[in-house]
């Protein structure tokens, strides 16, 4: 596999050799959303893995956009691209073994701009997944979720466990991601009761690493861009929201282990606990560590937070029921966004 990457080549030998992926060999895997940040490191992992395994892993990547698609994995054998909308019923005659669904709208300003859009591809999307895996006999489903779910939560819980639920705002159109969210985990549940289909959740926090597209709207790429270009970081808010991140390779490990390990109908929160930090020490880490200090933090504090996600959250989230399974998260915050921007300098410099 020749990547352009180094940092992505990197992490895909590293993840090859981390786990027993012994259980996908001979199956065939489908995956939505595949030209997106946790798609592409599937699909190249699987392709690696073909490719200096003899894994022999048939490869179904759903996607919108053939030319993004061939262009980003090329014509190699044993993947074939479905080219289709999520929103519409799946059609593959083939027989699917597993399914790794991470097709979703995950822009924030979409979230306010295009609610509507937003709760139908989410919850469209989910329910074309599970009719279709039961017409199939699937052995396992993976839905990426995400850590929205849980809301604004009780402030005097230490930890954020999976049934911890908070407040969310039905009435404020940015809920239409964490409710939309929310709506598909029940359809899981439900789905897993109702009709034996063996369907898991993956709960991530904000993934960072490499594949984070340069243009990318979500703070770590606007970080990662100050670095780059060597420009002061401007927050807009006082930057008070507290929530763990993941790197890449950590969260691609989780859903494996959630796919493979995972209890039927049940979630499973992925994420490194130790990187739960403010979004203002989080921008002071990168312009001091990162970029050493030839950048700084600055406010301007005047333009509307309606995009942004609760600015009074603290969320430390408990990952003891992922880590019984065997997981745990390794990569930390600074080295997340070394990584990440390492990663990013290569994609410039070989367009």
């Amino acid at each position: 596999m020749n990547l352009n990457d180094k940092i992505l080549q990197e992490d895909i030998e590293i993840l090859s050799q981390k786990c027993n992926w012994s259980e996908l060999y001979n199956s065939s895997i489908l995956i939505t959303g595949a030209t997106g940040l946790i798609g592409q490191y599937f699909v190249f992992l699987l392709l690696y893995l073909n490719e200096n395994e003899n894994a022999n892993i048939r490869i179904f990547a759903f996607v919108r956009n053939e030319n993004k698609a061939k262009a980003m994995f090329g014509g190699r054998a044993k993947i074939s691209f479905v080219i289709g909308n999520i929103l519409e019923s799946i059609k593959i005659i083939e027989e699917i073994d597993y399914i790794i669904h991470g097709a979703s709208i995950t822009q924030s300003h979409s979230f306010v701009d295009n609610p509507v859009e937003t709760i139908d591809t989410a919850y469209k999307g989910m329910h074309n997944i599970l009719e279709f895996a039961c017409k199939k006999q699937l052995k396992s489903i993976v839905y990426l979720s995400s850590m929205e779910v849980f809301g604004i939560t009780d402030p005097q819980l230490l930890e954020v466990r999976e049934n911890d639920y908070g407040y969310i705002d039905i009435l404020n159109p940015r809920s239409s991601y964490s409710e939309s969210k929310r709506l598909c985990e029940c359809l899981c549940a439900s789905y897993s009761i109702e009709y034996s289909i063996p369907v898991k959740i993956a709960r991530l926090t904000q993934t960072l690493g490499p594949g984070v597209d340069y243009d990318d709207t979500r703070l770590a790429a606007f970080f990662a861009r100050s670095v780059i270009k060597q420009k002061d970081i401007i927050l807009q808010t006082e930057g008070k929201p507290c929530r763990p991140c993941l790197y890449i390779r950590d969260a691609i490990s989780g859903i494996f282990t959630v796919l493979l390990k995972g209890e039927n109908g049940t979630a499973y929160t992925i994420a490194n606990k130790n990187t739960a930090i403010p979004v203002y020490q989080i921008a002071e880490m990168v312009a001091e560590k990162i970029a050493e200090n030839k950048i700084k933090v600055k406010y301007n504090i005047t333009n509307p937070k309606e995009y942004a996600f609760n600015q009074d959250l603290n969320l430390f989230l408990n990952t003891d029921k992922i880590e019984s399974l065997g997981w745990q998260a390794e990569i930390g915050l600074e080295e997340a966004y070394k990584r990440m921007i390492e990663s990013m300098k290569y994609r410039m410099s070989s367009k």
